[in-house]
């Protein structure tokens, strides 16, 4: 196992793969703080640049292809959409940010938004940051993890599309956002390398994300 994937034991890893095989259907889209659903369980949050990969991801994660659709332009999804893991758990998709061609209202408006949600939800167990292994960080990634610190919400980084990287760039991708969570204090300090095309770290994301779940209906 890679050395940046926390170990995981072979009954957490079960235990995600569990959750993840059960049912998972969209129940709710809220545009605005006014709209979200009542918190009743344990959410989990994907944050991360538009293009960054979180659809894929999501659909990697939960086994169906088209559950999270990606935008065919970057930055039109405005809503959190919310997902439904067998009344266990709830994911939490955030509109992507960091879109080039967005106004600067567009981005504070976003930002406004996303830290009253951040900041508001009682129930949010942790936010997963996505980065684009290929491209590295970006200073709206940097901003974004001073809004998570500034909003005291725990956050974990997750490299996308690192089948596309080569052991010495990941290693060397790693160790840069490693040093970047060493940075803030709500930062989770491991990271977790992943790969939507070749399921690289998608058993070990779904036993972290399985851990906020509540116990399924029937098992102790």
């Amino acid at each position: 196992m890679p050395h940046h994937i926390p170990a995981l034991s072979e009954e957490e890893l079960e235990e995600g793969r569990r959750l993840f095989a059960g049912p998972c259907d969209f129940f709710f889209g809220a545009q605005t703080i006014e709209q979200l659903p009542p918190p009743e369980r344990a959410e989990v949050a994907f944050a991360g640049r538009s293009n960054v990969g979180k659809s894929s991801i999501i659909n990697a994660l939960t086994g169906r292809r088209a559950l999270a659709r990606a935008s065919s332009e970057p930055g039109r999804t405005k809503q959190l959409n919310f997902f439904d893991l067998g009344g266990r758990l709830s994911l939490v998709d955030m509109p992507g940010y960091g879109f080039a061609k967005a106004s600067k209202a567009v981005k504070e408006d976003w930002q406004r938004t996303m830290f009253a949600y951040l900041r508001g939800r009682p129930n949010l167990a942790r936010v997963i940051l996505l980065i684009d292994g290929r491209v590295g960080l970006k200073t709206s990634d940097k901003e974004v993890c001073a809004l998570l610190d500034k909003a005291a919400v725990v956050f974990q980084i997750v490299l996308t599309k690192c089948d596309a990287l080569s052991p010495t760039v990941l290693t060397e991708c790693v160790k840069e956002v490693e040093a970047l969570a060493k940075s803030h204090a709500a930062a989770f300090p491991h990271i977790v390398a992943t790969s939507s095309t070749t399921a690289l770290g998608i058993a070990e994301l779904r036993g972290i994300i399985a851990q906020f779940a509540e116990p399924a209906i029937g098992r102790p």
